[in-house]
């Protein structure tokens, strides 16, 4: 190939890639989206909880970009329980069900967490819930009710980039389509300053608070020796900086970079009406399993139809197969069900709607099995969880003392071991020959894989109807 042929397909790339950053507004603000504000009302954080207000901004930023609040004839702005999250996150000394007792251990409540503390809540149908149902800082608020609204996210997504930049169009786009994502910063030493903050990438201080990012501007001054910001919304109250908005630097060291609060998308956030979710790992993603093929067995608690599987990717563009079958016994998986294949683009959290829903009898067993092109296979286990969100809001004074305020929180850094259980015959990964159980590895481990299910008609004719189903239409597959 000549360099006149070279000349112009470097030339095409390039005005492609310049097309793509031209069609993106340099800038951009979700509460004034042609007239429309895509945000919520900025929020006052008690203690250390600034990691439950980041989450909730992004998801309420959601329900409003969707329309998916008011589809559900909620009235008002879309709200949250930040404190419901807080309480019963499941990794603290309030609440872990795999601990016996399950409370003092863990996670001190009202003293941080993170991003992948809140997918566990979530995925596994604890929440979010409503202000109106579950907000108490003190005492805790009920765990669940019949009268609570449940919101679920379909998708978690983490877009993270780093000091190329080479993913920030990705975060804008998002922004964009699914409104606000939830990030980190250090927030200290002297980097905020005038509405704006900017840690150096050399400085080695670890994220110590949680926001969400609103919009940006690719020409706004900050400290930083090179212009452009994220526009991020707090949690310290509206009278903080005039508005409780202000801008952090696209070339900070943390926020949108880093690997696990950096940059996490909370996509079509919708009602959660699910009648059951079948889980194992309750404390969801805490590390990746290198086997690409795993299943989960599970029985079911109802008459009821499995309607979808919820799983995480370990990586982006991993294509899956998810296959259903009806029996695991000596060493074999048979009755399949159902089969189908995707590719998700992002790494993250991931709900997909079967084909066909299948009928479940109370007590019967079913495996859900899910095979990855790459990435390998997410999962719970007991694991050392380190805590570095943990920003107290100062109590309100005259004067807001900085200064004092940064030595609260200077480096403050801790870990804290989290117990996580397993049982034998619960999760299964294929060592490229036989079926292995997973608490041959770690007895605490368990596959992030899980079915969730929906009610069905309860009459006497549609008994019959599963009953014939599952005793002949399924058995075509043995």
């Amino acid at each position: 190939m000549n360099f006149y042929y070279i000349f112009i397909i470097l030339f095409v790339f390039a005005t492609l890639n310049l097309s793509s950053y031209a069609a993106l507004p340099s800038v951009f603000d979700l509460r004034d989206v042609n007239g429309t504000n895509k945000m919520t009302s900025v929020k006052s954080q008690s203690g250390g909880t600034c990691w439950t207000f980041g989450t909730m901004a992004a998801m309420e930023s959601n329900l409003k970009v969707t329309g998916n609040w008011s589809a559900e004839n909620e009235t008002g702005e879309p709200n949250l329980a930040e404190y419901h999250l807080d309480w019963w996150n499941g990794f603290n000394q309030n609440n872990n069900d795999d601990i016996s007792p399950p409370d003092g251990a863990g996670l001190e409540v009202h003293q941080g967490g993170d991003y992948l503390v809140a997918a566990a809540y979530m995925t596994r149908g604890d929440g979010a819930v409503r202000d109106s149902d579950g907000q108490s800082y003190s005492p805790a608020p009920e765990r669940a009710s019949n009268t609570y609204h449940y919101f679920y996210p379909r998708h978690i997504e983490w877009l993270k980039d780093d000091d190329s930049l080479y993913n920030i169009e990705t975060i804008k786009k998002v922004i964009m389509e699914r409104g606000a994502i939830g990030t980190c910063m250090y927030y200290g030493s002297g980097f905020y300053s005038g509405g704006t903050h900017y840690q150096p990438p050399s400085d080695l201080n670890e994220p110590n608070h949680a926001i969400a990012i609103a919009g940006w501007n690719d020409n706004k001054v900050t400290q930083a020796p090179t212009n452009g910001a994220w526009l991020c919304k707090n949690s310290w109250g509206s009278g903080w900086n005039g508005g409780g908005y202000f801008w952090i630097s696209y070339y900070d060291k943390h926020c949108g970079k880093h690997p696990e609060m950096g940059a996490v998308s909370f996509k079509n956030v919708s009602r959660q009406t699910y009648k059951n979710i079948y889980y194992h790992d309750y404390h969801g993603w805490r590390d990746t399993f290198i086997s690409n093929s795993a299943f989960n067995v599970f029985y079911a608690k109802d008459n009821e139809n499995l309607s979808a599987v919820s799983f995480y990717t370990a990586t982006n563009n991993a294509g899956y197969s998810i296959k259903i079958y009806d029996s695991f016994t000596n060493g074999s998986l048979s009755g399949e069900l159902i089969s189908q294949t995707g590719t998700f683009e992002f790494t993250g959290f991931h709900t997909v709607d079967l084909n066909m829903e299948i009928p479940l009898i109370s007590g019967q067993q079913f495996c859900v099995f899910v095979e990855f092109s790459a990435g390998g296979q997410a999962y719970d286990r007991t694991s050392e969880i380190p805590v570095l969100l943990y920003d107290k809001k100062p109590e309100p004074q005259p004067e807001f003392n900085f200064e004092e305020y940064l030595k609260s929180i200077e480096n403050y850094a801790e870990k804290t071991i989290v117990e996580s259980s397993a049982k034998g015959g619960e999760s299964y990964f294929l060592n490229g020959v036989e079926w292995i159980d997973f608490t041959n590895i770690n007895s605490t481990a368990n596959f992030c894989i899980k079915g969730l299910t929906v009610s069905i008609p309860e009459p006497a004719f549609y008994l019959l109807f599963i009953i014939i189903y599952q005793l002949f239409i399924n058995r075509r597959y043995y």
